[in-house]
C-alpha cells in the first residue's frame, strides 16, 4: 500500500538554502559565523610546530624573570635606553620594533631618545574608539592620506595614544599594535592598516616589514563598493627602486589572518625568546642578533599583553606581531578573498544537492561518493589556505548539509515507521498479530506488490446458515456468526494462513503469501481438517438453544494466482485472484452436491506429495466438470487413518478406487461388485447394499459417496458439474 511521502524535508532544503544564501551574501548569521571560526581554529591547530625558530626574527622578552631581577614595571627610561643600545650597537639588529608605548614624559626621555636617534627603531602606539576622540602623544608618520569617506569595512577609530613628542621625534616611524578579537574573544586576524582622520597608519608588523624592504612607497588599492557606498580598501601596493612591485591583499575588513604555528609562547618554538635581563646583562655574545628583526615586548602576566588565540589561551601579544612580520616577509598572509561569499553560496547549493542525491536513494555507493565530496572540500580548503593563502568558508555548507541530511533521514525514518505501521495495520486484518508485526518490522513493501505466485486457497462456507437465520433474531444470529468467524480466524492463523475476507457466511484464506511457505499445501489441508472438526463445538452451542446444527463446507485448490495489494485509490485490499481461487470457491459449493465436508483439488493433492501425516489418507471423490473449465477436475477428501481402523480403511479405499475405475470404464457389474465389498467392510451384517446419504450407521463420507455412485450405475447419471 503506497504511503505518501511528506514534503517537509523538501521545504527544509529550501529553507536551509535560503538561510545559507542570506548568511553568505547579505548578513552573516551568528551561529554560522561562529562555526566558521571554529573550523578555522581547527585548521590553525593542525599546523605543525616549526622545526626551528624563525631565523630572521627574535623577541626580547620583558618576562617575569626580568621583572623579578631588575624591578617591576615601569622601568626607568635610562634602563630601556641601555637595553636599546645593547641591541642596536653591540648586537647590531637590523630593526627594533617596540611593542610598548610611553605616553607620559619622564626625566629619562632624553636618554632613550638618544638611544633611538637615527637608528632603525619602530615605535608602537595604540588606537582607541572609546575615549571621545582623545589624542595623546605624537603618532608616527602615516603611510598615506585617504580622502573621505573612510573605506567601508575598516574598524572605526577616533583616538590614539602614542609616545611623547621627544621619543616620537627620535623614532618617527612605527605602527599601531592593536589586535581586534572576534566576538568570542579570540584573536584570529590583525588589521594591516588603520584609518584615522583621513590618514592611514600601518600596523607595527607592517612597519617593520617596510623597514626590512628599504621603506618602499605604499599606495592604496581601492575598489568601488557600489553607487553611494564608500570604496573598499582591497590591497596595498609597494613600489621600490630596488625591489619588484609587491601587492599585499587585504580582506574586507582590512585585515590579515594571523599565521599561527604550533602553540606559541616562549617554549612554543616559533621564535627565539631572549630574556631582557640577560640581554641587558651582556650574557649574549656580541653580534648574536646581527641583521635580525627584533621585537621588544612582554610575556609577563602583570603587563597585560597576553591574548586569547585559537592555539594558545594566553599568547604574548608581541608574538602575534612577530607572526605577522614573518608572514609579510615570507609573502604568505592568508585572507578571505572578495569572492568568498559567492563561493560559499555555490558550495552550500552543491552540498545540499549532494546530500539530497545521496540520502534519498539510501545507496551506500552514493553515500560514499557524498562523503568523498565532503572530504575533497575539506582537503581543498586546507590546500587553499596552505598554498594560495585563501581562507575559504566551509562550516556553513557542512552544517546546513548535515541538517538537511538529518531532515531527509528523519523524513525517511518517519516514512519507514509510517509504512511499517500501515503494513502492520494491513496485515493484522489477515495474519496473526505476531506475524503481522514481524512482517512490518522487515519493512518489505514488496510483500504488498501484486505478483504471480503459487498459493493454496481455502474457501469455507457455513452450510445450514440460511435455515438458521430464519429462526434467529439478528442479535443471536450475529453471535453465531461471530463464533464461526472467530473459529475460522483462529484456525487459519494457527496454521500460518492469511485470512483474506469474509463473504456473507463464507471465508476465504490462502497460504504462501505474503511470506513464502514451501509447505503451504500441507498447512492448508491441516487447517481444513481442523475446520471440519470445529463444527462440533458450534453445534453444541446451537443445540443448547434448541437450534438446528450447521456444517462447514470447505474447498481447497492450489495454483498460480495474482496476489497483492489490489483495488482503487479509494478502496484497496490485500487479496488473491486467479483460476485457483475460482476453483476453490466452486469446490466449496460442490461439497453440498457430493455430501462431503472437504473437497481438495488434485493440484493440492500433488503439492502435498508425501508431506502429509501418515495418520491421514487421501480419498479420491470423483472427476468433476467445473464451470469455466474444459477439462474435468479430480477432487479428493482427507480421512483420518483410524476411521474405522487403518486396515479396514485401506480395504475401503482399494474397493472405492476399483469401483470408480470400473464406473469410468462403463463396467457397472464390476463397479457394483466393489461397492458390495465396500459395503460389507462398512456394515458386515447387511445382506445387500442399501446406501443412503442420511444413513447415520455408515461412517462419513462413505454412505453419501457410495449412494451417489450406485445411483449413477443404476440410472446412468452423468458426472456432477460444479456451479
Amino acid at each position: 500500500m503506497a504511503v505518501p511521502r511528506p514534503a517537509a524535508a523538501h521545504w527544509a532544503g529550501l529553507v536551509l538554502a535560503g538561510l545559507g544564501f542570506w548568511h553568505a551574501l547579505l548578513a552573516p548569521l551568528p551561529l554560522l559565523a561562529r562555526l566558521e571560526q571554529a573550523t578555522e581554529d581547527w585548521r590553525q591547530q593542525l599546523r605543525s610546530r616549526p622545526a626551528a625558530p624563525h631565523p630572521d626574527i627574535a623577541i626580547v622578552d620583558l618576562d617575569e624573570a626580568s621583572l623579578q631581577t631588575l624591578g617591576h614595571w615601569p622601568w626607568p627610561r635610562e634602563r630601556l635606553a641601555a637595553l636599546s643600545d645593547e641591541l642596536l650597537q653591540r648586537q647590531q639588529v637590523a630593526a627594533l620594533g617596540v611593542d610598548l608605548v610611553f605616553p607620559e614624559p619622564t626625566a629619562g626621555d632624553a636618554a632613550l631618545a638618544r638611544a633611538w636617534q637615527d637608528r632603525p627603531v619602530l615605535t608602537g602606539f595604540y588606537l582607541t574608539a572609546d575615549r571621545g576622540g582623545l589624542h595623546s602623544g605624537q603618532a608616527p608618520q602615516p603611510l598615506f592620506a585617504l580622502p573621505p569617506p573612510r573605506p567601508t569595512g575598516l574598524p572605526a577609530w577616533n583616538g590614539l595614544a602614542a609616545n611623547t613628542p621627544t621619543l616620537a621625534a627620535a623614532a618617527p616611524r612605527g605602527g599601531f599594535f592593536n589586535v581586534v578579537p572576534d566576538t568570542d574573544g579570540l584573536v584570529r586576524s590583525v588589521p594591516g592598516v588603520a584609518v584615522l582622520d583621513g590618514q592611514a597608519w600601518p600596523s607595527l608588523a607592517l612597519s617593520m616589514a617596510l623597514q626590512a624592504a628599504g621603506q618602499p612607497t605604499v599606495q592604496p588599492e581601492l575598489r568601488p563598493a557600489g553607487v553611494g557606498r564608500p570604496p573598499l580598501l582591497e590591497a596595498l601596493r609597494l613600489q621600490s627602486s630596488s625591489h619588484a612591485p609587491q601587492r599585499l591583499a587585504l580582506d574586507e575588513r582590512g585585515q590579515w589572518r594571523v599565521p599561527y604555528q604550533g602553540p606559541g609562547g616562549p617554549t612554543g618554538g616559533s621564535f627565539r625568546y631572549l630574556s631582557a635581563s640577560d640581554v641587558l646583562a651582556g650574557h649574549l655574545p656580541a653580534g648574536s642578533l646581527r641583521g635580525q628583526l627584533v621585537l621588544l615586548g612582554s610575556s609577563a602576566p602583570g603587563l597585560a599583553d597576553l591574548r586569547a588565540t585559537p592555539v594558545n589561551p594566553a599568547l604574548p601579544g608581541v608574538e602575534i606581531h612577530a607572526l605577522m612580520l614573518a608572514g609579510l616577509l615570507g609573502g604568505h598572509l592568508a585572507q578571505r578573498p572578495a569572492w568568498a561569499p559567492g563561493y560559499e553560496a555555490v558550495l552550500i547549493l552543491l552540498t545540499l544537492a549532494a546530500v539530497a542525491w545521496a540520502v534519498r536513494r539510501r545507496s551506500p555507493a552514493r553515500a560514499l561518493a557524498a562523503l568523498a565530496g565532503v572530504g575533497a572540500a575539506v582537503v581543498g580548503q586546507a590546500l587553499a589556505w596552505q598554498m594560495a593563502d585563501q581562507v575559504l568558508p566551509l562550516a556553513s555548507a557542512l552544517l546546513l548539509g548535515g541538517l538537511y541530511a538529518v531532515a531527509l533521514l528523519t523524513r525517511g525514518l518517519l516514512h519507514e515507521w509510517q509504512q511499517r505501521r500501515t503494513l502492520q495495520q494491513l496485515f493484522e486484518q489477515y495474519l496473526p498479530p505476531a506475524r503481522a508485526r514481524a512482517l512490518a518490522a522487515q519493512g518489505d513493501t514488496q510483500a504488498l506488490e501484486a505478483s504471480n505466485r503459487e498459493l493454496t486457497i481455502l474457501f469455507c462456507d457455513l452450510r445450514g446458515f440460511t435455515t438458521l437465520s430464519e429462526q434467529l433474531p439478528p442479535q443471536a444470529l450475529r453471535e453465531v456468526l461471530n463464533r464461526y468467524f472467530g473459529t475460522v480466524t483462529e484456525i487459519v492463523h494457527r496454521h500460518g494462513g492469511t485470512l483474506d475476507k469474509f463473504i456473507g457466511d463464507a471465508a476465504m484464506a490462502f497460504w504462501n503469501a505474503p511470506t513464502a511457505q514451501p509447505d503451504h499445501a500441507v498447512r492448508a489441508v491441516r487447517a481444513a481438517l481442523d475446520l471440519a472438526q470445529a463444527a462440533g463445538p458450534l453445534n453444541a452451542h446451537l443445540a443448547a438453544q434448541s437450534l438446528p446444527g450447521v456444517r462447514f463446507g470447505i474447498g481447497l485448490a492450489t495454483g498460480t494466482v495474482c496476489v497483492g495489494d489490489l483495488g482503487t485509490p479509494q478502496r484497496r485490499t490485500y487479496t488473491a485472484v486467479g483460476d485457483a481461487v475460482n476453483l476453490a470457491a466452486r469446490l466449496e459449493t460442490l461439497t453440498r452436491e457430493l455430501g462431503v465436508d472437504l473437497l481438495v483439488a488434485g493440484s493440492t493433492r500433488t503439492a502435498c506429495g508425501e508431506q502429509l501425516d501418515t495418520a491421514l489418507d487421501w480419498l479420491e471423490v470423483d472427476e468433476c466438470q467445473v464451470k469455466g473449465r474444459q477439462q474435468s477436475v479430480t477432487v479428493f477428501t482427507v480421512l483420518p487413518a483410524s476411521s474405522p481402523n487403518r486396515a479396514t480403511q485401506q480395504a475401503l479405499l482399494r474397493n472405492w478406487v476399483l469401483a470408480l475405475q470400473a464406473a469410468r470404464g462403463d463396467d457397472p457389474m464390476i463397479a457394483r461388485a466393489h461397492l458390495t465389498a465396500l459395503q460389507h467392510s462398512l456394515m458386515p451384517d447387511t445382506a445387500a447394499p442399501s446406501f443412503a446419504p442420511a444413513a447415520d450407521t455408515v461412517p462419513s463420507p462413505w454412505g453419501t459417496l457410495c449412494a451417489r455412485l450406485n445411483a449413477r450405475l443404476t440410472q446412468g447419471t452423468p458426472q456432477d458439474t460444479a456451479p
